[in-house]
């Protein structure tokens, strides 16, 4: 057997594997698409694979969530979208600079200094609130005014004890997504819930949810654009410096547009996380401002999960995303590309 035929039987091999992987990952995508064409009974009846030979198709589910029976869709779903762009928008712009801060620049902050934040903070909330009797939501403002300021001045001094750098830094930004969800949704449920009694409403709020997915969103924009900024010649910056051209100037008219691809895939990767969030809408949210995921949750009655509504509802939740990964995606190829000729 001569080599080009081994070289032939591979690809064959190889394109077989990857159509096998690719129905494996289609297939639970083909199951709830059909399902949500099923009625009740063709659902509990048994399993049916192929519209208008194993069963009749229906609309039922899907005249009963866009006509409102199952929870206002179009609100969830304008909710979800305003929320879900704002937010990665956000994300990656506030990550994008300090990613870049942190790739350029150098940072020493003195763990003293970090430590001295955290029993201030701590210690002037329990002071606040125990002995001066002043409300949950004003201690916790005041502490943290506090301590910001007191951590911020005493890096300044020579204090004993080690130095974080920069990559102590990235690394407590990515040490944010180890602790479990439930414990950040709590506490910042408890959080908003104390704010409201002030007056500053964030429970089922645009701004309270945004503001949580852009904090839940920083730590994987910081550590996906640093990598990206970290491959970036440096000899450019270095030109434009010479001829006294401004830090924030070199960042917007030349950093930016060279990780341009960076920008979109992570822009992707946020909006997918901040699109299929549960918990802080779970928390967050009471019914202005419930998202996608919320509905999905919610489709089921005293008879138990009906899964020709949920399958409906999930539907809908999963092709805005497949439709602008498609989209990006070009755009992605295209910067790729383009960065590849120059």
């Amino acid at each position: 057997m001569s080599v080009r035929t081994l070289k032939g039987n591979g690809r064959w091999w190889a394109l077989a594997g990857c159509l096998l992987w690719l129905a494996f990952t289609f297939f639970p995508l083909y199951w709830v698409a059909i399902t949500s064409f099923k009625t009740p009974l063709g659902v509990v009846g048994g399993p049916t694979y192929i519209p208008f030979v194993d069963f009749q198709p229906s609309l039922s589910a899907w005249r009963e969530l866009l006509s409102g029976e199952r929870g206002q869709f179009y609100n969830t779903f304008i909710a979800s979208t305003i929320i879900g762009l704002s937010a990665s928008l956000i994300a990656t712009a506030v990550g994008s600079m300090a990613a870049y801060a942190l790739v350029r620049f150098t940072f020493r902050v003195k763990l003293l200094s970090a430590l001295l934040f955290v029993v201030v903070a701590f210690g002037g909330y329990l002071i606040c609130y125990n002995i001066f009797r002043i409300g949950q939501a004003l201690s916790l403002i005041y502490a943290f005014l506090a301590a910001l300021s007191l951590a911020v001045a005493s890096s300044r001094l020579r204090l004993p004890g080690p130095v974080l750098g920069n990559n102590d830094i990235v690394f407590w930004f990515v040490s944010q997504r180890m602790f479990p969800p439930i414990v950040a949704a709590f506490a910042l449920f408890l959080m908003y819930t104390e704010m409201g009694k002030i007056g500053l409403k964030l429970v089922d709020t645009y701004v309270g949810l945004t503001f949580a997915y852009i904090a839940f969103s920083l730590p994987i924009v910081i550590w996906l654009m640093r990598d990206f900024f970290e491959a970036l010649p440096i000899e450019v910056e270095e030109a434009a410096m010479v001829d006294n051209v401004p830090s924030w100037r070199i960042f917007i008219g030349i950093v930016l547009p060279m990780s341009k691809p960076g920008l979109i895939a992570t822009f992707m990767i946020t909006l997918a996380f901040v699109w299929n969030e549960f918990l802080f809408a779970l928390f967050l949210t009471h019914s202005k401002w419930q998202t996608l995921p919320i509905l999905v949750a919610g489709q089921n009655s005293q008879r138990g999960d009906e899964w020709w509504a949920i399958s409906a509802a999930a539907l809908v939740a999963i092709i805005p995303m497949v439709i602008m990964a498609g989209i990006l995606s070009r755009f992605m190829r295209s910067g790729l590309l383009l960065g590849a000729i120059k």
